[in-house]
């Protein structure tokens, strides 16, 4: 498991705030690359590279949805999360895509 502190450092919610983003339909988007994707992810998850994330703003925003971004370990999913929140999107980095999908379960 991972650390309060490194969650906090993250910019990783809390296990309330997740479960909130997922009771509203949030959208879960991966940003690791299509290999690591590949070897497991979050059902019905969207594959979307951190370096393919700038690119995809306007096709975000009309999702009309909060957004739950996972990664490995939640560093690119913070860099995504921090990328999408500038662009006026609701987001919260779900840390490990392990993370988020036990939170599915829960």
């Amino acid at each position: 498991m991972i650390g309060n502190w490194i969650k906090k450092l993250l910019g990783m919610p809390d296990s309330n705030e997740l479960k909130s983003f997922l009771e509203r339909k949030a959208i879960i988007i991966d940003v690791r690359t299509p290999a690591e994707f590949k070897e497991g992810n979050v059902k019905g998850s969207l594959n979307i590279p951190l370096d393919k994330i700038g690119a995809q703003v306007s096709k975000i925003k009309t999702m009309q949805k909060p957004i739950i971004v996972c990664c490995r370990s939640g560093a690119r999913s913070g860099q995504a999360a921090s990328m999408l929140k500038s662009s006026g999107i609701e987001v919260v980095n779900g840390g490990p895509w392990q993370n988020v999908a036990a939170a599915i379960k829960a």
